[in-house]
């Protein structure tokens, strides 16, 4: 049985200063993060960790068009509207090998 639960996290007009400060805090404390995982998984053991290396390329990615997008409302004189929605789905625990 599925429990789902949203929250909203971000929601409003923001000149592109601010636009900027919600966004890149929010994607720099994800890249954080993962760069946090990926570390540990090399020192604890000695392998890279894909899911990761892979999240690390994409709000890179993220970044820079995020980036781009505030310029041109810079440009512009244009404000930019955010809405961040975070959803949270309870499902059961999967088995895996360990738990056999």
């Amino acid at each position: 049985m599925e429990k789902e639960y949203q929250f909203k996290l971000v929601e409003g007009q923001f000149a592109p200063s601010e636009a900027g400060k919600v966004l890149f805090s929010l994607i720099n404390n994800k890249i954080n993060y993962h760069n946090l995982e990926k570390f540990s998984n090399q020192i604890r053991f000695d392998e890279d960790n894909l899911h990761s290396k892979t999240r690390l390329e994409i709000l890179s990615e993220a970044s820079a068009y995020i980036k781009d997008l505030i310029s041109e409302a810079s440009l512009k004189n244009m404000e930019l509207k955010i809405e961040g929605v975070i959803q949270i789905v309870l499902l059961p625990k999967s088995k895996t090998e360990v738990d056999v």
